[in-house]
């Protein structure tokens, strides 16, 4: 099984922290060049000189905030017209506010849907091109278990990722023909910064502590534990590479079993 990304180019979203670095890291060791796509730039730099570089791979990385497309398609427009590549697109970015959806406001509905659904789309139609050049594609996008199973207190998150999964499924039957495969990632309750801000939340809502919430969410999960960011990248790899060149327009839960449907 050939999981080696040796002269790919993956471009990485939301890569500084959580699920976006750990694949970064695990792709870079698979052989890819990576291109980090996150707003802070100092935090991109030091990712981008940390990353493995044993098979001559060369990385860099791209400043946007995906709260101004409009930025991030200038950013992507001069990437392409300075001869940047890509054969992998990773689309990845942190999850709106918790909340019930009865007090959710237009506000918060439009930013998600922008950071989310828009700046994927910018994303997609600046790089696709490249791909097919490359006659090689893979879109991997991370989204969450709540386009299976809606989740508790996450009204808007389980509104705009139900958006962003039939988006991918939309742009899987369009691009097949092209080699370029598009797939969704489901991470389940990962050891996050996003997570332990949820769990900051409910102690607060609750009275329970932080450790007390944690425990609450491994016990949801049949293996009795949080996912580690690691293994939701591992997946991330395995779709971005030749060995999953069938695997076409499916949603991959990486949940430990919680989802309780198929």
């Amino acid at each position: 099984m050939n999981l080696q990304l040796t002269n790919k180019t993956a471009v990485v979203c939301g890569s500084t922290q959580g699920i976006g670095k750990c694949a970064a890291i695990e792709m870079a060791k698979n052989g890819a060049n990576i291109v980090l796509v996150a707003r802070n730039e100092e935090k991109l730099k030091e990712l981008a000189t940390a990353l493995d570089v044993s098979k001559g791979q060369k990385h860099s990385w791209l400043v946007a905030d995906f709260s101004q497309p409009e930025q991030l398609a200038g950013v992507l427009d001069k990437y392409v017209q300075n001869g940047g590549n890509a054969h992998i697109l990773v689309n990845n970015t942190g999850g709106p506010k918790g909340g019930p959806i009865i007090d959710a406001t237009v506000e918060e509905f439009t930013a998600a849907f922008t950071q989310h659904l828009i700046c994927n789309h910018i994303l997609v139609q600046k790089l696709v091109p490249l791909m097919k050049e490359n006659q090689y594609g893979r879109i991997i996008n991370v989204i969450s278990t709540s386009v299976k199973q809606p989740l508790s207190g996450l009204g808007v998150s389980n509104t705009i990722r139900g958006a962003v999964a039939n988006w991918s499924k939309t742009l899987a039957n369009e691009l097949g023909q092209f080699n370029i495969t598009v797939n969704n990632v489901l991470p389940g309750a990962t050891n996050t910064e996003r997570l332990k801000s949820i769990a900051s939340v409910k102690s607060e809502k609750t009275g329970h502590s932080v450790d007390y919430i944690f425990d609450e969410m491994a016990n949801e999960v049949p293996m009795k534990r949080i996912a580690q960011p690691e293994e939701v990248a591992n997946a991330i790899a395995f779709l971005a590479s030749e060995a999953a060149g069938y695997i076409n327009g499916i949603n991959v839960p990486v949940d430990g079993g919680r989802t309780k449907n198929l």
